[in-house]
């Protein structure tokens, strides 16, 4: 009997090329249902995560929601209050109660505060626009009334 020979080449060259070509194959088509999976899972995981960011939007909407109506339920409190309903007529619409003399200055508020505002920056001293007022007026008595 002859002594047996020790083969130096890897295993793989040893396999025939037939068991190769059949583990490629598994390979492509592992590869071919993770991808299949893939495609099949991406729309459905999409759709949940458009869901998610939706729900958290409609969320802070009626968060919001609760407020305003929080809100508008201490206002409806303070309107069914008489003296506050009474103390809003006074100030919106002039009303006075008997006995009361009531006074209605013209302009608005904010208009008279810019023009109070504008003369204190003013464009000189106090004297110069104190000329100006008593030269226009004397220009005024001047003209001649139809």
């Amino acid at each position: 009997m002859s002594a047996p020979t020790t083969d130096a080449r890897p295993r793989a060259e040893v396999l025939p090329k037939a068991s190769r070509v059949s583990l490629t194959s598994r390979a492509v088509i592992l590869a071919l249902v993770l991808a299949t999976l893939v495609v099949a899972l991406s729309m459905p995981a999409r759709a949940w995560f458009s869901q998610r960011s939706q729900i958290a939007s409609l969320k802070s909407d009626v968060d919001s929601a609760q407020l305003r109506v929080a809100d508008l339920q201490v206002q409806q409190q303070r309107w069914s209050d008489p003296a506050f309903v009474a103390a809003e007529a006074r100030r919106r619409l002039h009303f006075v109660l008997p006995g009361e003399v009531g006074y209605v200055t013209l302009g608005s508020p904010a208009a008279a505060a810019g023009t109070a505002a504008d003369a204190a920056a003013g464009q000189g001293p106090w004297y110069s626009s104190l000329w100006g007022a008593l030269q226009e007026a004397d220009d005024h008595a001047a003209t001649p009334r139809p």
